[in-house]
């Protein structure tokens, strides 16, 4: 009689763990769970609403808008620029310290960010390795874009295709989402 073993063992690692996701990789978040973290955390001068939140599985990004300048007769560009300049360097220790109890409560790294009028700069993020596998026709794809100049290598032509794709991604969502909704509808009405 043979006994069940399954792979891999027992106490080896990688055991439990969800295809695809390293060892490391933090559980999942909600959203509005962090939005709200953040906004008991954040000192209410800050900002001028509620920050402009984007969670991944490895970092968290914080940005708000600050208060616009008063110009005078300066230019308008500088002068937010200029602002958001003097939110990051003034703020620098207290972010710190709260990215510090950010990333010790939900194991990611916080990275700033600040916008002032049409003025958005982003201070410190991460940029992750994402391994992928990709036949002949994808890697045509971006030897094209490598080919026509788009982009320097395939690395850099996926991250382009990627922000293409981002830049889209709302009005294919919501198309997505009404057609989920459709059938949801079609499904009520079936058979019970």
């Amino acid at each position: 009689m043979h006994a069940h073993h399954r792979f891999p063992p027992e106490g080896f690692p990688g055991r439990g763990r969800a295809r695809g996701r390293a060892a490391d990789t933090p559980p999942p978040v909600e959203r509005a769970e962090v939005a709200g973290w953040f906004a008991g955390r954040l000192p209410d001068e800050w900002f001028t609403g509620p920050v402009d939140l984007a969670v991944d599985r490895d970092e968290i990004t914080v940005v708000g808008s600050v208060p616009e300048p008063d110009v005078g007769d300066g230019d308008p560009a500088a002068a937010r620029a200029g602002r958001v300049a003097r939110f990051r360097e003034e703020t620098r220790g207290q972010r710190m310290a709260i990215a510090d109890a950010a990333q010790e409560r939900y194991g990611r790294s916080v990275a700033w960010g600040a916008s002032c009028g049409d003025v958005r700069e982003l201070f410190t993020t991460l940029s992750v390795p994402v391994m992928t596998r990709l036949r002949q026709p994808e890697r045509l794809v971006l030897d094209t874009l490598v080919d026509a100049g788009v982009a320097r290598s395939r690395s850099e032509a996926l991250v382009w295709a990627v922000r293409l794709v981002g830049e889209h991604a709302e009005d294919w969502l919501a198309e997505l989402r009404q057609a989920m909704a459709a059938v949801e509808e079609v499904r009520a009405r079936g058979p019970q």
